[in-house]
């Protein structure tokens, strides 16, 4: 569970929708009623529902309270039955030669194939006990943001599915191109579509020329700096889909050089690992490009002494170095972003950037 120990894997949601009045009451209502309902010998192939973050055998909420300060967090779990592919053939080839055998036949026809193998699915399925996934949800109110601790886009649908039946809410991706500044280019016809969902790939290659300029140190407009430093493993690519060609380095110099080299022939940064460090916190993570996921954020180390009087202290101290760590790249992209559409990316940028490329080959 990573929002309440380890490193926590994420992806984020805009909360759409208007909030009911007495919402505290319209969410402990809701929750309940689409809370995880167990039932081993069901054939369904999956069942899913809301539980407690701290004991994900309390559907009920009975032993801790979801509401923590300004956040709801709770858990989606998801019970999948899955059956072996090899096990599936061998029972339907025991059930075909049974039916063969009582019916004095040599061979079967397709809708008779059709009814065994959906009978022995059935059987299976009874027989078979669920294998559970819980993935943690936090909410933000105030942000109207929503923290989700899974980075597969099927397991996001389904939460998206559930969670718009549970609060009468959607839920959008937030990713580069949900940024305002992509939106309004695009409504103005300044940036095509293509373009805008590349913006994350090349605000990550800026950000790694950025990271080399000042030995990993980078100016904010408002006065702040932030340091940024890209650790041992990158990935660029360029194209999409099958006609993508990629490039994994790994290291910190020939490796590293020869990414560089792929840049020089059109590829962008797709991921890469970064070490982040903000007003006296440190985070590694690895972000991906293309949705701004967070992979395996290790958050800073903290003094943080949980007690009887506070005991989510320390729950509400890792939200805030999460938020912190995501809000810090969110920062840095709006910078990337009015540098990239100003006169200076041509101007100065552009040619910084060609610079520090070619000392790259010297």
């Amino acid at each position: 569970m990573g929002l309440l120990k380890g490193s926590f894997s994420f992806a984020r949601f805009g909360v759409e929708g208007q909030m009911p009045q007495a919402f505290l009451n319209f969410v402990n209502n809701r929750i309940k009623a689409n809370s995880f309902r167990d039932s081993p010998k069901s054939t369904e192939e999956k069942r899913l529902g809301w539980v407690s973050i701290t004991d994900v055998l309390d559907a009920e909420f009975e032993k801790a309270n979801y509401a923590l300060g300004d956040y709801l967090i709770f858990s989606l779990r998801i019970d999948r039955k899955m059956i072996p592919p090899k096990l599936m053939a061998i029972k339907v080839m025991e059930e075909e030669r049974r039916f063969l055998a009582q019916n004095g036949k040599s061979r079967i026809n397709k809708q008779a194939t059709a009814g065994i193998k959906d009978k022995v699915k059935l059987e299976l399925l009874t027989r078979l006990d669920p294998v559970p996934s819980f993935y943690d949800v936090c909410w933000a109110l105030g942000q109207n943001t929503i923290y989700f601790s899974s980075l597969s886009d099927k397991v996001a649908d389904d939460f998206v599915d559930l969670f718009k039946k549970t609060f009468s809410l959607n839920l959008r991706r937030l990713g580069p191109q949900e940024n305002p500044q992509i939106a309004k280019k695009i409504a103005e016809a300044a940036i095509k579509q293509e373009e805008a969902s590349l913006s994350g790939r090349e605000f990550m290659t800026w950000l790694w020329y950025k990271s080399e300029e000042r030995n990993g140190r980078i100016s904010l407009p408002q006065g702040e700096e932030v340091e940024l430093n890209f650790l041992k493993r990158i990935v660029l690519e360029a194209g999409e889909g099958e006609y993508s060609q990629g490039v994994v380095c790994h290291g910190l110099h020939a490796e590293l050089k020869e990414g560089k080299e792929a840049i020089r022939q059109g590829k962008k940064v797709k991921e890469a690992g970064i070490k982040l460090t903000y007003n006296q916190n440190e985070w590694e993570f690895t972000l991906k490009a293309d949705n701004f996921h967070f992979q395996s954020l290790k958050l800073p180390v903290t003094e943080w002494q949980e007690t009887e009087e506070d005991p989510s202290g320390k729950m509400l101290e890792r939200i805030y170095l999460i938020e912190n760590a995501a809000k810090t790249i969110d920062v840095l992209y709006d910078f990337f972003l009015n540098v990239r559409y100003s006169p200076q990316w041509d101007e100065k940028e552009v040619k910084s950037l060609a610079k520090w490329l070619h000392q790259s080959q010297v």
